[in-house]
């Protein structure tokens, strides 16, 4: 038996949402995008779930073509009840695209009245079941009456939670701030990602009877289980032209791969993620959740079935075009860059001047490369190139070496940049970017010609993004020295919030941990990277944007390997120093933040930058 608890606590666990996001309410009673959707079932192939309708019909998931919204309810329920209208409104509206609505009834199973009066009342078209035992609802993890789960045609859970922020325990407001289940299914329909694509929904929560039966475990399959996690885990880069060295795209290079696919996960090499437990929740986590990771062991362990095509996912498409959505304005490189079949290759530099008239604030920038599979990375900063008469010294002087004036940039698996609502960063009328291109030959010639694009917010934000670190130039590592530290630290000189970390060293980078320490001296461990590995310069960033206090500041420790252990190192025989070459050394903990209290502030960040 399943039971309606105003007050018990859900069964999702669930972070807060960024800061200003949404009505001012108890953050446990609002809609709240989760940690990792993957965690919640997104993604994965429904089962062909069976019920029984209150016309006393038996039917299942399958009986209904094309894309399915299973729309809990309780008609006893006072949030369920407002959200009545709402859901029979958005089955009409879409009806006729496709999308059919079955709702599912697991309040009280034995009194149907009320459950015919909302039908009558609402006239929703769509089946209603009733969940006796609760089966369907813990099938689904259910973990409130309001909740939503929408199922592409391949029945592939694409989004679960929230109809909108409309209604919740103890608040009503006027009209909904964000319709998360309308956004679903434009992005569906569309052919596109979800994004969130799991939030709580607030509502009666829901809890069930610890006796109960649990789900029996049926082995995974190529076709309902390892193709969606292949999907949702390794295609961004591992299809035709991505910047993967194969292609992941059929059951037949998937298989052919097993040997490989097992090794890099039991390393913990793929997919890239290097943070450990501490810090977050992140916003971009891509460590593979563990039953995922269960999951394809067990496959590769009996031998990496097949299974049924007809429980295929439908095919991810990957649009040519830009994933941000169409740009303002494209900066791109002045001319093709040539990288040779083999050998190492200097960081190659451009500069290109914008003939932006005014200020821009950009709310969204996305890299593409023209040969995505020899660019390590791509970066750009705000930078002039050198003046004409002056000297090296003077003009690394002028840019730390590079270390100023970072603005963007892209590693391979990363998607666009896109920043909060409200909150933009600022490109000054005419400035010049300098292109940081990294290439690494792999074995054929290519041509590369990069493009940067940008959206540009429509005035001012709220928040003006920085984009500092705390670092150091200052350092020396011995020959030989297998775990030689270094440390960094930035002070914020007003109240601020916290919202991505990016580690930078190079081929002797061992470990990065960021640590906040208060001005009351407490310390706090925010983001650390125990193995760090030069290949993936990740950006960490958080699902919560975290609140500081003015005169908190950053710490970053790196360990540094310049021993004949680390097989990536260039030369333990050499001490090593501050360089921009990948054979120098970096110490950099870049973070991104803006100002806690509303209103655009210019030209008083200096605090926020430290050796």
């Amino acid at each position: 038996m399943n039971a309606c608890l105003l007050l018990s606590l859900p069964l999702l666990v669930a972070a807060a949402p960024p800061a200003g996001d949404g009505p001012d309410l108890d953050e446990t009673r609002r809609p709240m995008r989760l940690a990792d959707p993957r965690e919640h079932l997104v993604g994965r192939l429904v089962a062909d779930l069976e019920f029984t309708d209150v016309n006393g019909r038996a039917g299942r998931l399958s009986d209904t073509p094309g894309t399915i919204v299973i729309a809990l309810r309780d008609e006893s329920c006072p949030v369920s009840k407002r959200y009545g209208p709402r859901l029979a409104a958005l089955e009409r509206e879409y009806a006729g695209r496709g999308v059919t609505f079955v709702f599912i009834n697991v309040g009280a199973p034995g009194d149907l009245d009320p459950v015919r009066t909302a039908i009558a009342q609402h006239g929703f078209g769509g089946r209603y079941a009733i969940d006796r035992d609760g089966r369907i609802a813990r099938a689904l993890r259910a973990g409130s009456t309001t909740e939503v789960f929408l199922l592409d045609s391949a029945r592939t859970l694409r989004y679960r939670g929230a109809v909108d922020d409309q209604y919740g325990i103890g608040y009503n407001l006027d009209a909904p701030r964000t319709e998360h289940l309308r956004r679903a299914l434009d992005a569906v329909l569309a052919g596109g990602e979800v994004d969130p694509a799991a939030t709580t929904a607030p509502g009666c929560f829901l809890a069930f009877d610890p006796a109960a039966p649990a789900e029996p475990t049926i082995a995974p399959t190529y076709h309902d289980r390892i193709s969606r996690i292949v999907q949702a885990n390794c295609l961004a880069c591992h299809r035709e032209g991505g910047a993967g060295p194969f292609a992941l795209d059929t059951y037949d290079r998937v298989k052919g791969r097993r040997g490989m696919i097992q090794y890099v996960l039991e390393e913990k090499l793929m997919p890239p993620w290097h943070a450990d437990e501490m810090g977050g929740p992140w916003r971009n986590v891509a460590a593979l959740p563990a039953d995922d990771l269960a999951a394809m062991l067990a496959w590769f362990d009996a031998g990496a079935p097949e299974g049924d095509p007809r429980n295929a996912p439908l095919p991810r498409s990957f649009a040519p075009g830009w994933r941000m959505g169409e740009p303002d304005a494209v900066v791109r490189l002045p001319e093709d860059f040539e990288i040779p079949a083999e050998g190492a290759l200097d960081y190659q530099y451009a500069y290109v001047k914008t003939d932006f008239g005014e200020d821009k604030w950009i709310a969204a920038m996305e890299f593409r490369p023209t040969a995505p599979q020899v660019v390590h990375h791509a970066l750009i900063f705000v930078e002039e190139p050198r003046k004409e008469g002056e000297s090296r010294d003077d003009f690394r002087g002028r840019w730390q070496g590079g270390l100023r004036g970072y603005f963007g940039g892209m590693v391979p698996g990363q998607g666009p940049t896109i920043y909060p609502e409200g909150v933009a960063k600022k490109l000054p009328a005419g400035a010049w970017l300098k292109f940081q291109m990294h290439y690494t030959p792999n074995g054929a010639f290519a041509r590369d010609r990069t493009e940067v694009g940008f959206i540009f917010a429509d005035g001012p934000p709220v928040h003006e993004m920085h984009h500092n670190s705390a670092m150091t130039t200052k350092f020396e590592i011995p020959a030989g020295a297998s775990n030689y530290e270094v440390r960094a630290d930035a002070t914020f000189p007003v109240d601020a919030v916290l919202y991505s970390f990016a580690p930078h060293m190079h081929l002797r980078g061992k470990a990065f941990r960021y640590d906040l320490i208060y001005p009351d001296g407490r310390a706090e461990t925010i983001l650390n990277i125990p193995r760090y590995d030069f290949n993936w310069q990740t950006a960490y960033r958080l699902l919560e944007p975290l609140r500081i206090p003015k005169g908190a500041r950053i710490e970053c420790t790196a360990w540094f390997d310049n021993s004949t252990d680390n097989p990536a190192n260039p030369d333990p025989t050499k001490r090593v120093e501050f360089g921009e070459q990948t054979w120098d050394e970096m110490m950099i903990g870049y973070f991104e933040w803006w100002r806690e209290e509303e209103g655009i502030h210019h030209g008083d960040t200096e605090g926020t930058e430290g050796d």
